[in-house]
């Protein structure tokens, strides 16, 4: 297995990994529509900051990536990516999509009634870099996410960053426990994450920091 940087000619490769790696795990789509997910979530890695950009490739197929960010605050918000995939793609008006969008108005309606808080972005000097990482199911447990986030360790010592954070959920157990032997460690409250089901189930954030 190599891990090496992303080249434009992994783009689509890359799109039909993204899809593959998140099956049935708590975050294998939030809205029904992957190309729209990848527009928030991969492409911007590829056009804004290729550098951070990784992958994992085994008999010549990719099987695992990790995207990153340096400085987050350089970069477009999780909430500027949506809004954007929102509108170019016309997803209110699909189906799938909408009802989504429906059940996140009506679960942020009700935390603001029980003045709870919902899911939302981390902005703090300590830990200004970012990542999602994301592993295809046949090349779990042989080490590729391991040596991915190894590399991006040393991107992060290369470019002097302080530390780095990531979002995933409580629900997502083996996730949690990947993140935990990396390294890094919970930090703040686990709010609701509006509009998202796992099983039929209301999901939760889980911040987690890592120091450089």
């Amino acid at each position: 297995m190599e891990i090496r940087g992303f080249a434009d000619g992994d783009r689509s490769a890359l799109r039909d990994l993204f899809v593959r790696a998140g099956a049935e795990s708590p975050t294998e789509s939030l809205w029904g529509h992957p190309e729209s997910e990848a527009a928030v979530y991969l492409e911007p890695y590829m056009d804004l900051e290729p550098e951070s950009l990784f992958v994992a490739e085994s008999d010549g197929a990719l099987v695992g990536y990790l995207t990153g960010c340096v400085d987050s605050s350089a970069f477009p918000s999780e909430g500027e990516r949506m809004d954007q995939a929102i509108r170019r793609y016309r997803l209110m008006f699909r189906r799938e999509s909408a009802a989504f969008f429906a059940r996140s108005l009506a679960d942020m309606a009700g935390a603001a009634i029980r003045r709870a808080p919902t899911a939302g972005e981390i902005h703090d000097d300590r830990w200004p870099s970012h990542l999602h990482i994301n592993v295809a199911p046949e090349a779990r447990g042989i080490g590729a996410a391991d040596r991915l986030m190894l590399r991006w360790f040393e991107r992060l010592t290369e470019a002097g960053s302080p530390g780095c954070h990531l979002q995933t959920l409580v629900e997502n157990s083996r996730a949690v426990r990947f993140f935990d032997r990396m390294g890094f460690t919970a930090h703040g409250r686990e709010p609701l994450v509006p509009g998202l089901r796992y099983h039929g189930k209301r999901v939760h954030q889980r911040t987690m920091v890592r120091d450089s």
